[in-house]
């Protein structure tokens, strides 16, 4: 967070994206963040973790390079998978939520039926 406060220029806001997992409960980040308000929170609806971005990225892999590809030795598709993901780098798109929190949570009460709390909100999602 230092390195991004010293190089993100002061007028802009920064909008730091998170998973709900406790890190930014601690005592030293809460203090951290009253004296950095430029500083915007935002988090990545329950039961939704930087996992699923990560199994997003790997679908990406496998469904446009691997399955596309002819690799005929171990070292050949390791080249191929570094140079893929280098091209990917070069010109990155983000994994964008396009669901709200309601409409989440209401696809996992009908595919889980009664097993996900009904006291759930979109507040603080």
């Amino acid at each position: 967070m230092e390195l991004i406060d010293k190089n993100v220029p002061k007028e802009l806001t920064v909008h730091v994206v998170l998973d709900n997992y406790g890190a930014h409960k601690t005592e030293s980040v809460r203090m951290w963040l009253l004296t950095h308000p430029r500083f915007q929170l935002h988090f990545t609806p329950t039961y939704s973790s930087w996992m699923n971005q990560v199994e997003r990225w790997f679908s990406a892999l496998t469904t446009k390079y691997l399955q596309r590809g002819v690799h005929h030795s171990v070292t050949e598709l390791n080249e191929g998978i570094t140079e893929w993901a280098e091209a990917w780098n070069k010109n990155p798109k983000p994994f964008i939520w396009t669901k709200s929190a309601g409409e989440i949570f209401a696809s996992m009460r009908k595919y889980l039926g009664a097993s996900v709390s009904e006291q759930t909100s979109e507040e603080g999602h």
